[in-house]
């Protein structure tokens, strides 16, 4: 790997290169020497705010591919430390924690008239005069974050000031404001939900004959762990199915209304279905103003289970575990733990004034701040690793095997299907990690990326099983486990039967039949299954000729057309899949394929600053070649001669060279032209984002492009592309729900350049940029 190391005053930068995760800060030294002919008695590092001392890897301080060091040359001799003096600097004095301030606290809790929940719950209806529910009124309420019901109560009822004209008999959903209290919850205070998220009570139980596919109903489904009690999902029945000593009911659990969902997911509490009630109906709310029977959550403990006699050190105080006392327990605001005052050491008589507390595992210790000119003390993380006792000294290598991710996709979620914007057939990658950093496949390692109750979203092929058969458009595919890879082993022989669970099991799911764990399946409709994105890699080139004979590329969408299990040549049971290819570009390596690809300009990536490290590791050779040539007889000179002479005719271009090909140039869809020029408020950024069409190849220019769209409209509270934009009449974007949260906490400026909006301030949604937005970032709101 490599990093950069750069002067304080940023005028001189270097590359170091061949360093490894385990390179000593002295052995760093020694190379930024030679390059900035500072001696390491003079070089003081720094990284991310710590001092870097000998003795330490540049592992322990965390150093990535490319990241910059700094460098400060002393001026003075350097004074001796004394070697008792040890300790490991904090990143932040700040003293940041989690604790709440009084500003940031609801400031709506003055509508319930400073009444408690029991004495509001008690309270009569009162009609506002529009909407479907009254004030007072318990209601069914969702969690924009999760997706998820759950019970609430209605505080208050307000409009905003834009109203219908008049005449009008009916007004616009958008426009009122149900303020809500969640009832388990009160910690949250008083939430703002509009009237799709707000709907009556559930009180009807389904019966097992009732219950039909295709209807919509509400289940209590926990997506960590399915056969678990969770929260209350709105879900689709896909299938029901009734045996001798039980019933079983699938179907597609619907996340919100940005159209997530889970399929496939079997519902545990088939007793338990609720009928989904709609605002408006003229069947009366029986005691709507009291608390209906409750549904039953999942245990908000796991440990104990919420059982009120079982002692429980997570859910309460951490030390003796007894549920006694809630008014003389402090949260940590670290690890959000409890802790009695009296069961402190030392116990405490009363409750601090601070605003931050930290129990004393998550307190620093005085001693163990590093002050000016200290060495770092080994982090608490680090001395529990097992690196830290070893004593191998076999090292990580030096090149991207153990690098990590610099950039993550935005573009589209991770549970994306099909194709990502901006990456075309053909495009070739020289590393596994610029395949995750491009979204095409996230692991690193793992060949097939999917969820086993959502399905497989892409897959690598490299060559892990020889009796894998690849015929371009279509090939066959090995699943995983059935091996032992304890101790650390990346690959070994197979041991044992595979199953149909995991990565098995989410491959299956695309394809257009229900899931078969024993024989397997074969597509209705091959075509209708979801897609798959593939990835081949070079190093299965030894078994396939379809292969790149260098890095990876992507080939496209394929579809599974059936799997079955069969015996492998090792004996054990292994599940294949046939997928054949379904993809409107033509492949790589045909002939289409290839004009295409040199019409695009697609050539190999790199990552940054990987040429100009091989480059400088391919000099230092050459000059080493050039020393020992020097004393060697005239025969071997003639010989390195020659050698060089016949490298030069290889690399100077032919006469005969062919001309280049004209590039293709990329072009906006009609529609997208259109969207955009409808965004008058945002012309100025437009025009910027549409210069970079102009700058070169369509490879160069899609991404130039999407990025520099992605740069110009990044919303500056959550830096990401904004959702549901509002432009300011300061002509800013900013995502509706960060500026909702910033006038909640009585902030009513621009939180791009502080300009005063007013409390009154109308957030109108900017419908031409989000439909722009959503065409050239498809899938990006997922979860927003």
């Amino acid at each position: 790997m490599w990093i950069q190391v750069r002067t304080m005053d940023g005028k001189e930068t270097h590359r170091v290169d061949s360093l490894s995760k385990l390179t000593k800060v002295d052995e760093l030294r020694v190379k930024i020497m030679e390059l900035f002919h500072v001696e390491p008695e003079r070089q003081r590092l720094f990284y991310r705010g710590k001092q870097m001392e000998d003795g330490h890897t540049i592992f322990d301080y965390n150093v990535g591919l490319n990241d910059i060091v700094q460098l400060l040359v002393r001026t003075l001799p350097p004074v001796s430390l004394p070697k008792d003096k040890e300790g490991e600097l904090s990143d932040s004095d700040s003293g940041c924690g989690s604790g709440q301030s009084e500003s940031d606290k609801c400031s709506t809790h003055g509508e319930c008239e400073g009444q408690s929940s029991g004495a509001c719950a008690q309270l009569e209806l009162i009609d506002p005069g529009f909407g479907f529910f009254k004030i007072n009124e318990f209601v069914d309420a969702r969690d924009l974050n999760m997706g998820a019901w759950f019970e609430a109560q209605i505080v208050n009822v307000t409009k905003s000031s834009k109203s219908t004209e008049a005449g009008d008999m009916e007004m616009d959903n958008e426009e009122i404001r149900y303020h809500i209290k969640y009832e388990d919850y009160p910690e949250n205070g008083i939430v703002q939900l509009l009237a799709k998220d707000v709907r009556p009570r559930a009180r009807t139980v389904y019966q097992w004959h009732q219950l039909e596919k295709g209807m919509i109903v509400m289940v209590n489904y926990n997506p960590d762990d399915p056969k678990e009690r969770g929260y209350w999902y709105d879900a689709q029945i896909q299938r029901k199915r009734e045996a001798r000593t039980q019933r079983e009911i699938y179907g597609r659990i619907l996340l919100g209304d940005a159209g997530d969902s889970l399929n496939d997911c079997r519902i545990m509490f088939v007793n338990e279905i609720y009928k989904i009630e709609e605002s408006g109906s003229s069947d009366a709310v029986p005691n709507a103003s009291h608390s209906p029977l409750k549904r039953s959550n999942g245990p908000e403990c796991k440990h104990c289970r919420d059982d009120l006699k079982k002692n429980c050190r997570w859910c309460n105080c951490h030390v003796c575990g007894v549920k006694q006392d809630p008014e003389k327990q402090l949260l940590c605001d670290e690890c959000d733990m409890a802790f009695h005052t009296y069961c402190l050491n030392p116990p405490l008589t009363s409750i601090p004034d601070d605003e931050d507390w930290y129990c004393p595992e998550c307190r620093n210790d005085a001693s163990e701040v590093v002050l000016a000119g200290e060495k770092l003390k080994e982090s608490k993380k680090k001395s529990k690793m097992a690196s830290a006792s070893s004593s191998s000294q076999r090292d990580w290598g030096k090149g991207m095997a153990c690098v990590g991710r610099t950039k993550q996709c935005t573009i589209v979620p991770s549970n994306h299907y099909g194709p990502v914007p901006g990456v075309p057939v053909g495009t070739m990658w020289k590393f596994r990690v610029q395949v995750s950093e491009a979204g095409i496949h996230r692991p690193h390692v793992a060949g097939i990326h999917g969820r086993s109750n959502d399905g497989a979203y892409s897959l690598v092929l490299a060559g892990g099983y020889e009796d894998d058969v690849d015929d371009g458009n279509e090939f066959t595919y090995t699943g995983s486990g059935g091996r032992d890879l304890s101790g650390n082993k990346r690959t070994a022989e197979q041991s044992c039967d595979q199953k149909l669970t995991n990565m098995n099991r989410a491959l299956a799911l695309n394809c257009n039949a229900p899931v078969n764990e024993k024989d397997g399946a074969v597509a209705k409709d091959w075509k209708a299954g979801k897609p798959v994105r593939v990835v081949r890699s070079s190093k299965g080139r030894k078994h396939s000729k379809y292969c790149p004979e260098d890095g990876n590329r992507y080939d496209g969408i394929y579809k599974v057309v059936k799997y079955w299990p069969e015996k492998g040549k090792s004996g054990f049971l292994v599940w294949r899949y046939l997928l054949k290819r379904n993809d409107d570009e033509p492949a790589p390596w045909t002939r289409d394929g290839k004009e295409r690809i040199k019409k695009l300009g697609l050539t190999m990536q790199y990552p940054e600053g990987y040429l100009e490290a091989v480059a400088a590791k391919e000099k230092e050779k050459e000059n080493k070649n050039e020393e020992e040539i020097a004393v060697t007889p005239t025969k071997g000179k003639r010989k390195r001669k020659s050698q060089t002479v016949e490298e030069e005719e290889k690399l100077s271009p032919s006469k005969n060279t062919p001309k280049k090909i004209k590039v293709e140039a990329y072009k906006l869809t009609k529609e997208q032209k259109t969207l955009i020029k409808e965004d008058d408020l945002n012309k100025k950024l437009w025009d910027e984002a549409m210069e970079s069409l102009t700058l070169g190849p369509v490879r160069a220019t899609i991404y130039q492009f999407l990025k520099k769209v992605e740069e110009v409209f990044l919303c500056i509270c959550c830096q990401e592309v904004v959702y549901l934009p509002i432009t300011t009449e300061c002509q800013h974007n900013v995502c509706r729900e960060c500026l909702q949260r910033s006038f909640k906490a009585e902030v009513y400026t621009c939180p791009a350049c502080r300009h005063d909006l007013g409390k009154t301030y109308q957030m109108t949604v900017n419908k031409s940029l989000q439909a722009i937005l959503t065409q050239l970032f498809p899938g990006y709101s997922s979860g927003r």
